[in-house]
């Protein structure tokens, strides 16, 4: 096992983390505990030190499952991550009511990193006024968390204005070698370690989209003179940035465990050559040949006065079409449109047809009857 450290924390860490929101499932849908803490105790037996759950994962079971899997003498072996649950928040004695809980459900008396969730543009106004930072410098000064974090999804300006705002120790963003100008992407990666922030990257596979045996794009990697599958090349192009702390892996087989441990001991930043580099780039045009909406993302369209998330309708629906995957493109379009943060839908089928998004469009996209084909695909 490799491993680097963030400018602000004492702490080497495993640039492999657990991500313990994809933990293998039993028939009735709970958690299978004999395998997943094996599967952690494995992977910690191997190095990996940065253990990250959250409150909402696996329908809340996570958070008490780590703790249990963590008993034994496992909690004194690792780093543990959790979150603040953005959402839930309300006024500031919530955020010290969930984290006490959260402290209780992973029976420790502390969280090593602790993260606000899911920062975006809604939730950080919210949390902001109620002065969320006030009440990290209470619960590191009282001891029940050693350093503070946000995860984020939202766009690069709101990304550097929350970098701004505080004393960070870290921030864990989406990135691959897909995403490198979505959200923060590469821009906010820079902006962020520039800053003296640790990185902590999630989706590196883009939730295992990125593992699949892709029409066209196996014979690409196959050029290649090392025959890694596509994960390691995935997780190789994360770890190739000496800005990246730890990538997190939502590992849900024994079998996944094994093959990331062992990929972590060449995890070497700046050591993928200029051929393998110019791979990634064929994948990535190969891949975008794929996106049937050429919608570039600059949200001119928006807001939409019907509450449609029109660029991420698209984005959505390009999705499972590039990776040939519509199940997967349906859930996360129920999951973020569906209205979960905000009690408000924002699908496709909420268009009213009033043609104001087209009067903005530079691009002089058929908006309308875009959406028609995306709430066609996805049934709303």
């Amino acid at each position: 096992m490799l491993y680097r450290k963030m400018n602000t924390a004492k702490e080497k860490l495993s640039i492999l983390g657990f991500g313990c929101m994809r933990l293998p499932v039993t028939a009735d849908g709970h958690i299978d505990e004999e395998q997943s803490t094996g599967m952690i105790r494995y992977a910690i037996d191997h190095g990996v030190n940065y253990i990250d759950t959250a409150y909402p994962y696996l329908n809340g079971e996570s958070e008490p499952f780590v703790g249990r899997a963590l008993s034994g003498g496992y909690r004194k072996k690792v780093n543990l991550a959790t979150k603040l649950p953005s959402w839930l928040i309300r006024s500031r004695e919530d955020m010290d009511k969930y984290l006490d809980e959260q402290l209780e459900r992973l029976m420790t008396d502390h969280i090593d990193f602790y993260l606000v969730h899911g920062l975006n543009d809604m939730f950080w106004g919210n949390l902001s006024t109620l002065k969320v930072t006030e009440f990290f410098d209470d619960a590191i000064a009282d001891g029940r968390i050693r350093y503070a974090g946000f995860s984020f999804h939202d766009k690069l300006a709101l990304f550097k204005e929350i970098v701004d705002s505080y004393d960070w120790t870290f921030t864990q963003i989406q990135y691959n070698f897909m995403d490198e100008e979505y959200q923060a992407g590469t821009k906010g990666l820079l902006y962020a370690a520039k800053k003296g922030l640790g990185i902590v990257v999630m989706e590196p596979i883009r939730g295992g989209l990125l593992a699949r045996d892709l029409k066209g794009i196996s014979k690409i990697w196959q050029t290649a003179e090392t025959h890694n599958d596509p994960s390691e090349w995935a997780l190789r192009w994360v770890w190739n940035h000496p800005e990246v702390t730890v990538v997190l892996s939502g590992m849900s087989s024994p079998e996944q465990v094994r093959q990331n441990v062992a990929l972590a001991e060449s995890g070497i930043a700046n050591s993928l050559t200029k051929k393998e580099l110019a791979l990634y780039v064929k994948v990535k045009k190969e891949l975008k040949k794929r996106i049937i909406i050429p919608c570039t993302g600059c949200r001119y369209c928006v807001p939409c006065p019907h509450g449609v998330s029109i660029p991420e309708c698209f984005e959505m629906f390009n999705c499972g079409h590039i990776y040939e995957d519509e199940e997967d493109a349906r859930q996360h379009y129920t999951m973020f449109l569906g209205g979960f943060f905000d009690g408000i839908p924002h699908y496709a089928s909420c268009c009213q047809e009033c043609g104001e998004c087209e009067e903005k469009c530079p691009q002089s996209l058929p908006i309308r009857e875009n959406l028609k084909k995306v709430e066609e695909y996805f049934g709303k």
